[in-house]
């Protein structure tokens, strides 16, 4: 096991750098969609990144997860001629890559104009708010995804048809799958370990060649950091093994979605807020105005949390995802299950997210809202018991049924901007309406079976 320095302040970093004399570092940041970007990086510019920042090209928020421009942000552009935004070194985030002979890795946040639109300062000012009111927020994020016995250079001359899972069948919770693939199962377990994302579990779902990962519980800001260096290094495992992972919110018509369920706890003092034993089901107050926000503002929020085209392939009655803004207690057929438990494992997950997530969006979005609740005290609608498909839900809970829509309703929500500033709200939902337009311009399978003949 890679033991895993303490590193807290610069100062900790510099030291670390010197004392072993690496003459390299890795550096990398979360853009809009969740990809990360990084570059390695010399031990003297990066000593001097720790104190003063370094340059990174701006084109990281100016483009698509296709590398392709947007054209219609303000942020940066052609306009601006796409200089360096400034990058502020997280020096208590790194880590040691294992199979890069413990090479460090830093994370990076935008600041100065950029760190409106960052994803890891949004949450960031969300996080704040809830200190503001005396809070901090507990999470733990939880990814389905698909492996597969391909390579980048074989899905694609596939045109990603006929895609060979690294096992068939459903065998969900399977002990045989597991330990026939042993092997990558502990590479993963132990990557995870090493790299400070731990997993407190990891098992084979129902569909072929799909695991399930739950990564340990954290304070938020961290949960997010880890979440989104899983799915990255889950893909760089499995690639380095001639295999592929895809964390698509739905990759086949014939297999249900890909979850990234989000589960969060509120504590004051280091103590769990959202468990009351003299109340039902044993949930407080602001457990309670926590869901009620969280319910009222998933509509307007959802383009932060469904953040594709595809996201809403998944949002389908009957494939494990809600299809409305609804919350019941230990009800996995709504968008909001609350799960009674102690002082300290109580908790609300946010079923909503799949695996697609941008974890510090949608994080942000999952907090921000329930803080909002606690804020205006906000009540939900009465539990729903049973089956939430089978039930007709009120208009204002019905949730944007594609990417554009739900765009429009992110600009428009007064909310929405309070919580994570204007600046961010604008440059985000701008680049939704650009993936949107983005589909727009393809031709589908279905579209040309449908079509080419009979119309």
């Amino acid at each position: 096991m890679t033991e895993i320095p303490k590193i807290e302040t610069a100062e900790d970093a510099a030291r670390y750098i010197a004392d072993r004399d690496l003459p390299f570092v890795k550096v990398g940041v979360f853009d809009v969609d969740g990809v990360m970007r990084g570059k390695y990086m010399a031990r003297d510019k990066f000593l001097s990144s720790l104190e003063k920042g370094f340059g990174f090209c701006d084109v990281v928020l100016g483009w698509d997860s296709n590398d392709q421009l947007y054209d219609n942000v303000a942020l940066t552009g052609w306009h601006t001629a796409y200089p360096d935004a400034e990058i502020r070194v997280v020096p208590s985030s790194m880590r040691l890559i294992p199979f890069e002979d413990d090479l460090p890795l830093f994370l990076g946040e935008f600041a100065g104009p950029h760190e409106a639109a960052c994803p890891r300062s949004t949450l960031k000012r969300v996080l704040a708010r809830a200190a503001d009111q005396g809070f901090a927020v507990k999470s733990a994020v939880e990814f389905e995804f698909f492996l597969f016995e391909e390579t980048p250079h074989s899905v694609r001359e596939k045109r990603y048809k006929d895609l060979r899972n690294i096992t068939p069948g459903f065998y969900g919770y399977s002990m045989l799958r597991s330990t026939v693939h042993a092997d990558f199962y502990h590479e993963l377990l132990g990557t995870a370990r090493d790299m400070d994302f731990e997993l407190e579990g990891l098992h084979t779902e129902t569909g072929p060649g799909v695991l399930e990962a739950a990564i340990r519980v954290d304070d938020a800001l961290a949960a997010a950091d880890k979440a989104a260096l899983f799915k990255t290094f889950t893909k760089v495992l499995a690639q380095q093994r001639g295999w592929m992972a895809t964390f698509m919110a739905k990759w086949s018509r014939d297999w249900p979605g890909q979850s990234g369920h989000i589960h969060c706890s509120l504590t004051q003092d280091g103590k769990g807020v959202f468990h009351d034993p003299s109340k039902p089901h044993g949930i407080s107050d602001i457990m309670r105005w926590w869901i009620g926000g969280q319910q009222a503002l998933m509509p307007e929020l959802l383009a932060m949390v469904a953040c594709t085209v595809n996201s809403y392939t998944r949002l389908i009655p009957g494939f494990w995802a809600p299809t409305d803004a609804t919350w019941g207690i230990e009800n996995r057929t709504c968008a909001l299950r609350a799960i009674p438990g102690s002082e300290k494992s109580q908790r609300v997950e946010y079923r909503i997210a799949a695996a697609d997530i941008n974890p510090y969006i949608a994080l942000a979005a999952a907090i921000g809202s329930g803080l909002w609740g606690v804020e205006n005290r906000i009540e939900p609608d009465p539990a729903i018991q049973g089956n939430s498909y089978e039930k007709k839900h009120a208009a204002k809970r019905q949730l944007p049924r594609t990417l554009w829509d739900a765009a429009q309703r992110l600009k428009a929500s007064k909310p929405a901007r309070a919580l994570f500033g204007d600046a961010f709200v604008e440059h985000y939902a701008a680049t939704r309406e650009w993936e949107e337009r983005e589909f727009r311009k393809a031709i589908t399978d279905w579209e040309m079976e449908r079509y080419f003949e009979i119309i």
